[in-house]
């Protein structure tokens, strides 16, 4: 099973998008994400990645979208939080991502469909728009 985590973040109307270096999905623009590591809780994944692949340090208050989908032989599982932006620092590893940019509500939304990795990141943008944001209480570790 795979478990990707991440984040949204806005500031003054924008929202914080990474464009991808994998072959797979080369210069799509993505939310920042990846694999959550076997010893990390969600939300520390989540915040270890944004700090990754983008330099800038965050805060988590909620979660905006969850989503899972079946593969031929595996699981997939996404866990995207509401991310606040404490520092702004950009700063990116240029193996894994080419750019990091600040993009309006309208063009990710209306303007970017072939641009982007998937309608998933539409659809998280839009739930955060909306405030369709769980608080980030639900998320829990079980220790049994």
């Amino acid at each position: 099973m795979k478990v990707i985590v991440g984040g949204i973040i806005e500031k003054d109307g924008k929202y914080l998008l990474v464009q991808e270096a994998q072959e797979k999905c080369y210069k799509k623009w993505n939310f920042p994400a990846g694999h959550l590591d076997f010893s990390e809780s969600l939300e520390q994944g989540a915040v270890r990645e944004i700090k990754e692949e983008t330099g800038c340090d965050v805060e988590l208050d909620g979660v905006c979208y969850i989503a899972n989908k079946v593969l031929e032989n595996d699981l997939f599982v996404m866990v995207v939080f509401n991310a606040k932006l404490v520092k702004e620092t950009i700063e990116f590893d240029k193996d894994e991502i080419l750019d990091v940019k600040w993009f309006d509500y309208d063009e990710i939304v209306n303007k970017m469909n072939n641009q982007l990795r998937g309608d998933y990141v539409r659809t998280a943008v839009i739930n955060q728009k909306k405030k369709l944001v769980a608080p980030k209480e639900i998320v829990h570790i079980l220790n049994e």
